[in-house]
């Protein structure tokens, strides 16, 4: 089983290099390139072609995170795209996922929190890092969401980057219930995916 590629964009070199070291300690995962700003970024992915791309926000001189983001779905590129930063208010979350970002980790995420995203991000699962995670799950109690209570824990859920198998273990339904229930959300949040439906729940409680 070939290792899981992944460029690393950071403009901060002990950052970089802190987590390359990290992620070599998984016989899974390959750092195979980096890059220290947005522009680097757009040809470290032609050139490398990597599975994941894990990418700070806030990056000097040039191109930010999010436009580097944008550019990449643009250009039709598939890579999953991983934010590793800071920055955690809702606004730059919402910037980041609706920009085309698949999960959105702080950097002082655990190790396994950090290998967990990158092999999740492969299969198209949307991680969130914890602090995050809890700040929506609360906002999702709020009454007045138009979700179900089930659906709002469900939809906290997709945070942690859950297969449909493994949401319906945590919540003893099945994984036909939680196709039923994911489609709900998804009607109800008008979006398609897993992160757009958690960018459009943290933007709507932004909105309150």
């Amino acid at each position: 089983m070939s290792a899981i590629t992944v460029l690393l964009v950071d403009d901060h070199l002990v950052v970089r290099s802190g987590l390359k070291a990290l992620l070599g300690t998984q016989p899974d995962i390959e750092v195979v390139a980096e890059a220290s700003s947005g522009e680097e970024a757009l040809t470290a992915v032609e050139e490398h072609s990597p599975a994941v791309v894990v990418m700070d926000l806030a990056m000097s001189p040039g191109m930010d995170g999010i436009e580097a983001i944008r550019k990449l779905r643009e250009r039709n590129r598939r890579q999953a795209v991983l934010v590793f930063t800071t920055y955690d208010s809702d606004a730059d979350i919402v910037r980041a996922v609706d920009a085309g970002a698949m999960g959105y980790l702080l950097k002082d995420a655990a190790p396994e929190e950090i290998f967990a995203a990158v092999r999740g991000a492969v299969q198209g699962k949307s991680v969130m890092s914890a602090p995050v995670a809890s700040r929506l799950f609360q906002q999702l109690r709020n009454p007045d969401e138009v979700l179900t209570p089930r659906e709002a824990e469900l939809l906290s859920l997709l945070t942690e980057g859950l297969s449909n198998r493994e949401l319906g273990q945590r919540l003893f339904i099945s994984e036909a219930t939680v196709k039923t229930h994911l489609a709900h959300i998804y009607a109800k949040l008008g979006v398609e995916t897993r992160a757009a439906a958690i960018a459009t729940a943290i933007r709507r409680e932004g909105m309150r």
